[in-house]
Parts: C-alpha cells; structure tokens; sequence
C-alpha cells in the first residue's frame, strides 16, 4: 500500500471524504453539519497542503479516486510545563471510503502521521476519535489524557 502526500488535484476527493467523515461524526456526536462547509474546506485545503505546519497523507483507490485520507496539523500555544516548546498537534479529517475499509489504510496513514510529527520534533498530538476508530488509535499509543475534553459553541 502506498501512503503519498495529497496534491491539489486530490481535493475533491479529500472533500467526498471528509462528507463522509462528517455525517459519521454526526450521527456519533449528534453534531450539526452546517450548510456550505465544502467549498471552503477546498479553498483551505488549497492553501494550506504543502504548508510546514500541514500534511495531508492519502491512500488512492484501486478504481479511482481515494480509499483513504489523513490531515496533520500543528499549533502553538504558550510552552508550559507539559509542552515545552509549545506546540501540539491535531489530527484531523481520519477517513476511509467504507467500500476500503478494514485493509489497514487508516492505520498506514497515522504511521505516516505520526512520523511526521516525530520528524517535526511535535511531542504531544490529539484528535477526537468515532466509535469505529477509536481502537486502532488506543493500539497506536492515544490515551485518555485526564482532563476532561469541553467544548463552547455560539448557538446565537
């Protein structure tokens, strides 16, 4: 299996997955999907792929198209006593077309994730997990950090 960096010629696959990410979320979280992300998630993922503080990994489909893809990003914040530089990442966007799953795209993606981040010198990386996920991110070392994770949302 093959795991590449995306290009700009991937993003309207990288936004029919992440469609599909999104109303898994959903149904998980019972999150809102706002009308009209997609447009500007392709306009950022524009921007942003081949940027330092991004990487976007994918698994292309044996048909065509994408079976699976995978969004690293990095932050700063101050650096603090458990982050000493200050930055952090997130993996965002982890999803695998389900007519693909379950042949290990997901799991070669995060390896190819996580070394980015180690080559990067990013010690500490969070994601919010689905139910179907969430084990094969527990079997890569992501643990319960012991704060509880609260989210704010202007419902106005």
């Amino acid at each position: 299996m093959n795991v590449r960096d995306a290009t700009a010629g991937d993003i309207p696959e990288l936004v029919r997955l992440r469609e599909i990410l999104a109303d898994r979320m959903a149904r998980d979280g019972n999150l809102p999907i706002e009308a009209e992300w997609q447009q500007t998630y392709a306009e950022s993922l524009e921007e942003r792929l081949g940027s330092l503080d991004t990487a976007v990994y994918v698994v292309d489909s044996p048909e065509r198209g994408l079976a699976a893809c995978g969004i690293g990003l990095i932050f700063e914040r101050f650096p603090g006593p458990s982050l000493p530089d200050g930055r952090y990442g997130y993996v965002q966007g982890m999803t695998t077309d389900p007519r693909h799953r379950r042949r290990g795209h997901g799991r070669a993606i995060m390896g190819a994730l996580l070394k980015w981040y180690r080559d990067s010198g990013v010690r500490r990386v969070d994601l919010h997990a689905t139910s179907d996920a969430e084990s094969l991110y527990r079997q890569l070392g992501f643990v319960d950090d012991g704060y509880p994770s609260l989210t704010w949302r202007d419902h106005s």
